[in-house]
């Protein structure tokens, strides 16, 4: 992997960030206050799952 790949990859994810507070602010808002009152166990858990994910995804991509 070259660095152009890195920062097309670093992008890609600020892109796909950006869309929803971007299409619906409000909407972007009331989830994050619905995140923060997640205790630490629960946010650990989407944590994993999104780690486990993006894995398995590049493992099979690569």
């Amino acid at each position: 992997m070259d660095s152009e790949t890195f920062w097309l990859a670093l992008a890609l994810v600020l892109v796909i960030e950006g869309i929803f507070p971007f299409l619906s602010p409000a909407g972007w808002r009331r989830m994050f206050t619905q995140v923060l009152r997640l205790n630490d166990g629960q946010l650990r858990f989407f944590g994993i799952c999104s780690l486990s994910v993006g894995l398995l995804l590049i493992w099979l991509l690569l």
